[in-house]
């Protein structure tokens, strides 16, 4: 236990930065950025009163019914009914028999293991842990893909063998900054998404990355101005939503049709522009991707199109997209396009030219770096080989056994009657919250670890406390960083909190295989072997790293940097014999036989526009004449902190922010600081309008994260009155192919609000019986 009568300072990292904690009398009063940080983010300042807030939860908590009824309890009572306090010996025991309840009836395929970016420490992640124990328990469904990059990471490795231009790998600013001429960003480079680093991060250097860039001439295609990056010479195409396909298919068709594309390029390193041609020219379906076209369909001057490809022919040229622009109605489409783009450009593998995607998505993307296996807990092998695309939960829970197409195979739903969810918040991830409702009340049961009442927390029938990074000692070290940091453990358990390798030995304990679970070691010993196994693995690539003791003393292991910046695809470049791509051809694929081969209408074998469900150009826009982008926000990480004192201080009478168009609020009567209704056919949310003339005509803003706070709890449809953006957002896949996150692609409508305001009661801890 820590003495609680000193004064004393502690190292730690969040997502958003590496700190040195000041404790007084046992509670933390004060933060201070890591020395060396070149912008520290201002959300490290919101957590001394998120680690004290109200709404920590104390101790163990059971929902009423379930504790008297088990899996017979009336499960649309969640997050309407009070909760009772329970020992941690009876909340435990009630995990396990509920454990083995559903193994030995249903088996594991029935348990379903859900998570998010949880902590950035490596030894206490709660995806790790959580999936080391049920690994140890006989498996879990597990969600494949992602909310932030999924449907790249189902078809980029599908073009190029690899996810490398979209996690890390991308060509760096040093080579940017020495060599490209133009900078064509779609989707934008908004420093403010690399305040955060999934693993936390000890610089950020991003800033710092774009102003070195002042001879590069950076284009940026998106409907916010505020996308843009700062520091650089940017010229902005105010596209619609959506169309960021069908804009790169007219630029390409203006490099066919004027011969300003790399014939030798295409014909040494891809297969299958000749397949695709005949789709860009219309010589396949009679029309042709022109710039005419495109620029009828994004609501831009086709000449703006033109010239743009005519400048990106002659220049040495870098193509960007935002994670964002995939997370969208058919979001494979635009990464395999801008991919073409780049080819017919001819320009991959060399200095300052070629595509990356995600530059400036989280900090260190485009940072030198020298990959090395960084400390990581092993979690096994999961016995459960069935899986699900992670944006497919709502679905899986109400159709078990209904058929679908991911990627090439077909499958069908398991029937999930346990969810065990550490580490995240499902009514942030997950689009549509109130279909999000009506699958909720399908588990029998449903577990949740959290430090804090989440709207997850609130709609669990077991909640486990657990502890903040501050609570613990760990080791945080992303790959994407430039340095390794002890994570010093600054406070004590707030309330009965217990930190997640401590639950799950407990439960690992009454199931009988402790010893494997924990090896005998303490948390200490914990870390210390996983930081010798990693200085081994670097020794053998020739990087001396200092000994444990050195480390846990000195606070931080500055890694070494790579002999040369990267460049993308370089030794493809180079050499493509000696250093083929893992695509079946060995090279670029613009046409791809494999997904040709699966047969999908809306995923074609080579890029292709097909309009988004819902744009602006959908029929559906009569009636709901607004697109919705829910962006990343400012105060906070996704949903994380946002009961904390920097998100709240963005807030409008307590409401999330919406940013409006001045021309759009005007027709609607709407004027700075009003509260508004967002609605559409799938829900409805209030907000607090901001008028700007930086976004398009037609496009509202609402950040995502605002802690889903509905007037009638537990019944769905029920008004969102915190501006939660998920009520309105569509739960499709993005297509057969990813099955991903279509959140980009929603039609809203906007009215000013007129009744009395609902108090906001997100943050209040739920009634305990």
């Amino acid at each position: 236990m820590i003495t609680a009568s000193t004064k004393r300072r502690a190292q730690n990292m969040a997502h958003w930065g590496a700190f040195t904690a000041d404790v007084e009398n046992g509670r933390l009063v004060a933060i201070q950025p890591l020395k060396g940080d070149r912008r520290p983010s201002p959300m490290l300042q919101t957590i001394p009163g998120a680690v004290h807030h109200r709404c920590r939860i104390a101790q163990p908590m059971v929902r009423r019914s379930f504790l008297e009824r088990r899996e017979n309890s009336d499960r649309s009572l969640r997050g309407a009914e009070p909760f009772v306090a329970v020992s941690w010996n009876q909340a435990l025991d009630l995990v396990t028999a509920e454990l083995q309840r559903v193994k030995s009836g249903f088996g594991n395929e029935s348990i379903y293991e859900g998570s998010g970016w949880a902590s950035p420490g490596k030894l206490h992640n709660a995806k790790a842990v959580m999936s080391r124990f049920l690994n140890l328990f006989g498996g879990a469904v597990e969600p494949v893909t992602n909310y932030s990059f999924g449907a790249a990471s189902v078809i980029v490795p599908h073009i190029v063998g690899s996810m490398d231009p979209v996690l890390g790998g991308v060509t760096s600013w040093p080579i940017i900054a020495e060599h490209t001429q133009l900078f064509v960003s779609f989707g934008g480079l908004a420093p403010k998404n690399a305040q955060v680093n999934s693993g936390g991060l000890s610089d950020h250097d991003l800033h710092d990355s774009l102003k070195a860039l002042s001879r590069v001439n950076f284009v940026y295609l998106g409907p916010s101005r505020g996308d843009a990056p700062e520091g650089v010479r940017a010229e902005h195409l105010m596209i619609r939503p959506g169309t960021d396909t069908a804009v790169m298919l007219g630029l390409a068709h203006t490099l066919l049709a004027e011969g300003l594309h790399d014939r030798a390029f295409l014909a040494r390193y891809c297969t299958g522009f000749e397949r695709f041609s005949p789709y860009l020219t219309g010589a396949s379906d009679g029309q042709p991707k022109d710039a005419d076209w495109a620029g009828a369909i994004a609501g831009i001057d086709a000449d703006a199109i033109r010239g743009l490809a005519r400048r990106m022919a002659k220049s040495r040229t870098m193509l960007s997209a935002s994670w964002s622009v995939q997370r969208a109605d058919h979001g494979e489409q635009p990464y395999w396009m801008l991919t073409v783009l780049a080819a017919m450009l001819g320009q991959i593998g060399l200095p300052g030219g070629g595509f990356g995607f995600g530059y400036g998505a989280i900090n260190g993307i485009g940072r030198p770096r020298k990959p090395l296996a960084a400390p990581g807990l092993s979690t096994g092998k999961n016995p459960v080989t069935r899986t699900i695309p992670v944006a497919r939960i709502s679905d899986a829970l109400l159709n078990p056994g209904q058929e679908f197409d991911f990627n090439g195979a077909r499958r069908a739903y398991p029937d999930i009657r346990l969810m065990y969810w550490c580490g995240g918040n499902a009514f942030h991830q997950q689009q549509e919250i109130n279909k999000v409702l009506r699958a909720w009340t399908r588990p029998e049961t449903i577990i949740v670890h959290e430090p804090w009442w989440t709207p997850t927390a609130r709609r669990a029938d077991i909640v486990l406390p657990v502890t903040t990074t501050l609570e613990r000692n760990d080791i945080a070290a992303s790959a994407f960083d430039s340095a390794w940091l002890a994570m010093h453990r600054a406070i004590d358990a707030v309330g009965q909190a217990r930190s997640e390798f401590d639950i799950f030995a407990e439960l690992a304990d009454r199931l009988g295989f402790r010893e494997a679970y924990t090896e005998n070691r303490s948390e200490m010993e914990w870390l210390r072997h996983l930081y010798d196994e990693a200085i081994a693995k670097a020794a053998k690539g020739g990087d001396a790293l200092p000994d444990f003791d050195t480390f846990w003393e000195t606070g931080i292991v500055e890694l070494p940097s790579p002999a040369e910046p990267q460049v993308l695809f370089s030794k493809f470049r180079a050499d493509p014999a000696a250093n083929p791509l893992k695509t079946p051809s060995g090279r670029i694929e613009i046409y791809s036989e494999k997904i040709a081969g699966f047969g999908y209408d809306d995923c074609l074998g080579h890029p292709a526009w097909f309009a988004p469900a819902e744009w602006l150009g959908a029929p559906q826009a009569r009636d709901f004449p607004l697109h919705l982008i829910s962006n990343q926000p400012r105060t906070r990480l996704h949903s994380q902190m946002d009961a904390g004192s920097v998100s709240a201080a963005a807030k409008i009478s307590g409401r999330e922010p919406v940013r409006i168009n001045a021309t759009d609020a005007a027709t609607r009567g709407i004027k700075d600081g009003d509260i508004v209704r967002i609605f559409n056919r799938r829900g409805a949310c209030l907000a607090g309008a901001i008028l700007t003339n930086d976004l398009a005509q037609g496009v509202v803003e609402l950040s995502t994260g605002a802690w889903f706070d509905p007037e009638e709890p537990g019944i769905s449809g029920s008004l969102d009155k915190h501006g939660n953006p998920n009520v309105l957002t569509l739960d499709k896949g993005t297509s057969k192919l990813a099955q991903c996150s279509i959140a980009q692609s929603t039609l809203v409508q906007v009215e000013r609000w007129r009744g009395p305001l609902p108090p906001i009661t997100a943050y209040d801890p739920p009634a305990v019986a």
